[in-house]
């Protein structure tokens, strides 16, 4: 179901406000080839850049720091391929399905089957019965008081920042995303194994221009930072101080997207690298609007800006939030489970 169906058949009474969104989800061309053009082009002047300080023998420190603005720009181009999945970079499907599946190759993420997950992700954001599609792995504090041992234990090792920022996502876009998900239609098996294809195709021409060696010493610094980065976007994006979940039976839509998806207010510069996918509230409310419209659309719309925004600082503390609580309907750290006695609240 798509978020705008979800939201349609979802909420008992619609704001009249919500209607005035509808303006910015029409996709502008010139604006979509300007992002294109201002984020690959630079981005494969920084790969350039890499290989010529590898071959060069510089120091790896030099290329390491030329791999941050790199990564950065393959983060703005998972927002290209993210917004071409929810058919809102271009007006027509065909330019999306395209540059969506080049971006993919160059994220190393299939573009169709990652679409249906993400579009899962968006119909259940907040819903505590619909947990565990696209989203972050969260138990209630009861449901891990309940849950054997092995599984405490691979839910504290899912949930440390190590495995979360690091080595989960070097896995996922590695080596995970490599194979389409159970269930997947034809049309994403066969982007799967085309992203593959293309992942290879890149790999085997840098082994004969540049050597096999070069090109990881490049891409996998380069990868390793945007898949952390992105991975952190993510979950900020839901798992914050104040957050919104429900039970399906009362879960809104409305309340999932302006309390369940925050407003990540960062500098100019990382709101840029990042596609203006702090704006998240506004992307859970019309997932048709494309990031080069988030802002313009922020500033119009003034129940928009009543969201409280998040800073990087007060994010950092999402760190020791782990589990739901429903009693007091907020995440919790581990400590909750000896200070506090919690009980589900709703059936």
């Amino acid at each position: 179901m798509s978020g705008e169906a979800t939201l349609a058949r979802g909420h008992r009474s619609m704001p009249a406000w919500l209607a005035a969104l509808s303006k910015y989800e029409k996709p502008d061309r010139r604006k979509a080839i300007r992002q294109i053009l201002d984020t690959l082009i630079p981005y494969g002047l920084m790969g350039t850049l890499m290989v010529f300080t590898v071959r060069e023998r510089m120091s790896y420190w030099i290329t390491l720091a030329a791999a941050l603005p790199a990564a950065g720009l393959l983060v703005r181009t998972f927002i290209i391929f993210h917004d071409c999945g929810h058919g809102s970079f271009f007006s027509s499907r065909r330019a999306n399905a395209i540059f969506g599946t080049i971006c993919g190759i160059l994220t190393f993420t299939p573009y169709e089957d990652w679409r249906h997950e993400h579009a899962a992700h968006h119909a259940s954001a907040g819903d505590l019965d619909r947990r565990g599609e696209g989203d972050i792995w969260t138990l209630t504090v009861e449901e891990y008081r309940a849950a054997p041992r092995l599984r405490k234990v691979a839910y504290r090792l899912y949930r440390n920042p190590l495995m979360l920022f690091v080595l989960g996502p070097l896995y996922l876009f590695l080596i995970g995303q490599r194979f389409p998900h159970p269930g997947a239609s034809k049309r994403a098996r066969t982007n799967v194994l085309l992203t593959n294809l293309g992942n290879a195709a890149i790999m085997i021409a840098a082994g004969f221009a540049i050597g096999l060696r070069t090109y990881l010493l490049v891409q996998v610094p380069v990868i390793a930072l945007a898949a952390a980065a992105g991975t952190w976007l993510f979950y900020i994006q839901h798992q914050y101080e104040g957050v919104y979940w429900d039970r399906h039976q009362d879960w809104d839509p409305v309340a999932a997207a302006m309390d369940g998806s925050s407003y990540y207010r960062l500098p100019w510069p990382l709101q840029w690298f990042t596609g203006n996918i702090g704006l998240h509230h506004i992307h859970h409310l019309r997932p048709r609007i494309a990031n080069y419209n988030l802002q313009e659309c922020y500033d119009a719309i003034p129940n928009l800006q009543a969201v409280k925004p998040l800073s990087i600082r007060w994010s950092l503390k999402s760190l020791g939030l782990k589990l739901w609580d429903e009693t007091s309907r907020q995440l919790v750290g581990y400590s909750a489970l000896k200070t506090r006695s919690s009980a589900p609240s709703r059936g």
